[in-house]
Parts: C-alpha cells; structure tokens; sequence
C-alpha cells in the first residue's frame, strides 16, 4: 500500500478583513499616485512617488505573500535581493557622468555624419 504524506503545513491563511484593508489601502494609495502625476512638485516628486510606491510594494509583499507570517530567514533572503540589485543599478549609475560628454555629443556627431 502506498505510503501517505499529510503535510499540513501550509501558508498562514489571512482574515478577510485584513486582505480587504489591505486592498483598499493599495487601492488609496493608487488614487494618490495617478493624482501626484498631474501636480508638479519639483524634484521632490520623484520621492513621494517612489516613497508610496515603497509602501504599496511592502503591502503587497507583507500581506499578500505572508512575508509578515515568515520565516525571518525568508524574509532576510527576500530583502537582500533588493539590497543587491540597489548594489548593482548604484554602482552602474556611478559610471554613467564619465560618458555623459559623449551622449550628449552623439546626436550632433550623426546630424554632422548626414549632412544636416
């Protein structure tokens, strides 16, 4: 006869309630997004933008992939990736002012080359 496994380890399951406040925030949370778009803040836009984004991405992750009920393993593992590839856009990003000169230059250099 075949062995049975009961594994009843299963993903904490979430009240209703929860998983609807949740939703409503992210749902908040667009609306003020979709209205930032159309007031011009200046440079400092771009962080309230990404600071809501930040948190709409913290709902998601928190609540809707139970990281809140993780392991702290997990959830170490799954914000050390965003550490890396902060890591990797940052030191990319620091290399892009030495070629600046030259983007700039490039679409001159191609109207010149045509005979514009």
């Amino acid at each position: 006869m075949a062995e049975q496994h009961h594994d009843h380890s299963f993903a904490h399951p979430a009240p209703l309630k929860l998983l609807f406040t949740v939703f409503f925030a992210l749902i908040v949370l667009t609306i003020m997004t979709v209205a930032l778009a159309t007031v011009d803040l200046g440079p400092f836009g771009i962080w309230i933008s990404m600071t809501i984004a930040t948190i709409k991405a913290a709902l998601v992750a928190l609540f809707f992939m139970h990281m809140y009920w993780d392991k702290s393993f997990n959830v170490l593992v799954f914000l050390s990736s965003f550490l890396f590839v902060a890591l990797f856009i940052g030191l990319t990003m620091t290399d892009t002012q030495h070629y600046q000169n030259a983007i700039d230059a490039y679409p001159r250099a191609a109207d010149t080359a045509m005979g514009n």
